[in-house]
């Protein structure tokens, strides 16, 4: 690919499409090739803002806002880094020539529906998933999961990431209220939740998938060591690689992530969810961008995710090796403040062979993910415990 220098007229341009943490890193790999980096979000201030050239604060589902700022910037790439977007202008921009779109439009309209991609993965692809329904109303919900889905069952919002939504059901009582959470908290209302089953599994998988070009200019996947997570209220708390699991496991898992990835097409990492049990897997998710579980990758891999992901998008070559042992641990507010700040990070960096990234976000809330910690070992277990430890470390204060 030729590349430009970033502020000039010769420059090659890339629109992040979300600024989070994750859009933060990869704004950071980008410009290490010179490419310029225009961040755009719903909210001033986000992680991305804060090293991109330029940044926007626009409705990203409003199609006119999002077509009239692409318009203005006119980028060569751009990388969508959530799911609320107006794809429909990304199907235009793309259909018309205007722009790359990572790893196309269609995988990204897919992605962000879970209706869509389950019709794509378990009736068109045949991939084993959980049970699922979706449902308009609640007696449509209640009448699913009484003639089959069952309890516990999980009821999710039909666009929304990070767990946000998501309801672990156990008795009738709780399908109600599990209802109208689902309905409020997504990123977008599309009328429909989702209802699973709940899979007797071992342990729950992010297998990073990458599709990249080979040096004879043929795209092929590639695969980082599989990474365990552990999640709360829908929501990621620790990751780890690598995840330990069966020769057979991991060949099924690797067989499922590719035959998903290459109906998605395009090139890009994508963060695969999956479920193990022994030597059984069954699909969860899936994400065309990095995942907030492979944080970890910034200390375990020669390349992380972020690397990848851009190495991947510029066509260079890429590697997926793994130099050691490592975990992450979030960290997160326990507080409401938009005027705040961290202590315990001497604490926290005392820990051996540990790392804090503070994402910069400009509002604390509670709950929310304010930063990471990570931590490498000579074993996975080792490492969990200095990341949990340092996480534990740093406080968040409101400014009195």
């Amino acid at each position: 690919m030729k590349l430009g220098t970033a502020l000039t007229n010769n420059a090659t341009k890339a629109m992040l499409l979300g600024s989070g943490e994750l859009g933060k890193e990869i704004a950071i790999s980008l410009q290490r090739y010179g490419v310029e980096v225009i961040a755009v979000d719903r909210y001033p201030n986000a992680p991305a803002h804060q090293v991109a050239h330029r940044s926007h604060v626009i409705t990203m589902t409003d199609a006119e806002e999002l077509r009239k700022i692409i318009d203005l910037e006119q980028p060569d790439i751009i990388i969508p880094e959530i799911e609320a977007i107006a794809t429909d202008v990304l199907m235009q921009v793309e259909s018309q020539g205007l722009a790359k779109v990572v790893p196309n439009a269609k995988a990204i309209q897919l992605t962000m529906n879970r209706e869509r991609i389950r019709a794509l993965v378990a009736e068109e692809l045949k991939i084993p998933t959980s049970r699922y329904a979706f449902a308009e109303s609640y007696e449509d919900l209640k009448t699913a999961v009484d003639s089959g889905i069952g309890y516990p069952c999980f009821v999710k919002p039909t666009m929304s990431s990070s767990g946000k939504g998501q309801t672990m059901v156990k008795t009738p009582e709780q399908l109600e209220e599990a209802w109208k959470y689902a309905k409020v908290s997504g990123r977008v209302d599309t009328g429909k939740v989702i209802v699973e089953s709940k899979i007797d599994f071992d342990f729950e998988i992010t297998l990073l998938t990458v599709r990249a070009y080979d040096s004879s200019g043929k795209v092929q996947t590639y695969f980082c060591e599989p990474i365990g997570h552990v999640q709360e209220k829908g929501d990621y708390r620790q990751s780890w690689q690598p995840q330990a699991m069966t020769e057979i496991a991991l060949k099924n898992a690797k067989a499922i992530a590719c035959k998903v990835t290459e109906a998605l097409g395009g090139e890009g990492i994508f963060g695969v969810e999956l479920f193990i049990k022994g030597d059984e897997v069954w699909f969860c998710e899936v994400s065309p961008r990095p995942h907030d579980t492979g944080m970890v990758t910034m200390v375990t891999q020669l390349q992380n995710e972020f690397e990848l992901h851009v190495r991947a998008i510029l066509g260079f070559p890429v590697t997926t090796v793994l130099k050691k042992c490592g975990a992450s641990a979030v960290i997160l507010s326990d507080i409401d403040s938009k005027d705040f700040f961290y202590t315990g990070l001497e604490q926290a960096l005392s820990e051996s062979e540990s790392e804090i990234r503070l994402f910069g976000k400009p509002e604390a809330l509670k709950y929310r993910r304010m930063g990471v910690a990570l931590a490498t070992s000579h074993s996975v277990d080792d490492a969990i415990k200095k990341a949990v430890s340092a996480a534990n470390s740093v406080n968040i204060h409101a400014t009195k």
